[in-house]
């Protein structure tokens, strides 16, 4: 067993376990043992579970990017500072700087990303017991919690015509299956632009026009048009099983995501401009960076100094 199956074996315990009571709950409800819908289920199932597990690191996630978005003014200032400085002790002087920002506003580079790290682990553990499904089934072996039987009634499933634990790139060449390569297509379409679509509603929806420029900017269209070309192009080597979990868990996240950027979005986004809209169509008062800036006015209002009383001038009389 190698370092990353040693790091992965737990995970592939909690997958597979998961994975067991669902697909015999589904069994229990009537659904068939070996359909393979009731195993499309339980991945949906396992995907909710997972989801709903990681719900705190998602909100420490939302805030972490309203922190970099908050601060990314800050940061400007910083560059303009150290601008066309290029020795090594202004590199160390501005890191230093850049990380007391950082440790200010309670954030990181790196907070943003937590939830996709932490998936990845479960993500690569469903994809050994899947892909080891038709080797396992063939040599009467069990794959951590999941038993000879069950494996071996995955490895007959189907939907569409597709086996779950079949690929993409295995049914082209030789083995060409047109019933694999579209669902295996549409799915890998399906995940690839529901990931697309999630990064660039919260691109066009939820960031402040000054996080829209430097660093900050930078990584998410990097996130944007990156990480679903990286997954189109991975997709195909994904089993059919995979491609059904990860494209399960990007519609959840953009579900989630546009709940959030609707009922409490960033300060000073479109998203919050656009939900003030709604609060006074609706005869409410507005919130956040609106509402400080009506509350200012009005104090600034109610505080101006009154001059003194201009006294009435009179006309004065026509000459006779």
């Amino acid at each position: 067993m190698g370092f990353f199956d040693v790091i992965l074996f737990p995970f592939k315990w909690v997958v597979s376990w998961i994975l067991s009571i669902f697909h015999s709950f589904l069994s229990f409800l009537g659904l068939g043992y070996d359909s393979g819908w009731t195993w499309t289920l339980a991945i949906v199932l396992l995907v909710i579970t997972i989801r709903t597990l990681l719900l705190p690191l998602f909100v420490r996630q939302i805030k972490s990017q309203r922190a970099m978005q908050a601060m990314q003014p800050e940061i400007k200032k910083l560059q303009q500072k150290y601008k066309g400085k290029k020795d090594q002790l202004s590199r160390q002087a501005m890191a230093m700087e850049q990380q007391a920002l950082f440790k200010e506003h309670g954030t990181s580079p790196f907070s943003a990303c937590l939830p996709m790290l932490v998936q990845m682990p479960f993500f690569f553990a469903l994809y050994q017991v899947l892909n080891g499904a038709s080797h396992a089934a063939a040599n009467g072996e069990n794959i951590a919690a999941l038993s000879h039987e069950e494996i071996s009634s995955f490895a007959r499933s189907s939907i569409f015509g597709a086996q779950m634990q079949d690929t993409f790139l295995g049914s082209t060449g030789e083995n060409l299956d047109w019933s694999v390569i579209i669902v295996a297509a549409v799915m890998i379409v399906l995940m690839s632009s529901s990931m697309f679509y999630m990064q660039r509603m919260l691109m066009s929806k939820n960031m402040t026009e000054a996080a829209m420029t430097g660093p900050f900017a930078q990584s998410q269209k990097l996130m944007l048009y990156v990480l679903p070309l990286v997954f189109a192009i991975g997709g195909i080597n994904f089993p059919i099983g995979v491609l059904v979990y990860w494209t399960a868990t990007n519609f959840w996240a953009v579900g989630q995501q546009f709940y959030i950027i609707r009922r409490n979005p960033a300060p000073g986004s479109q998203a919050e401009r656009e939900l003030n809209e709604r609060r006074v169509a609706k005869g409410l008062e507005p919130i956040g960076k609106a509402a400080e800036e009506a509350r200012a006015k009005a104090e600034a209002k109610a505080n101006k100094p009154k001059g003194q009383r201009q006294q009435p001038v009179r006309k004065s009389r026509k000459k006779r």
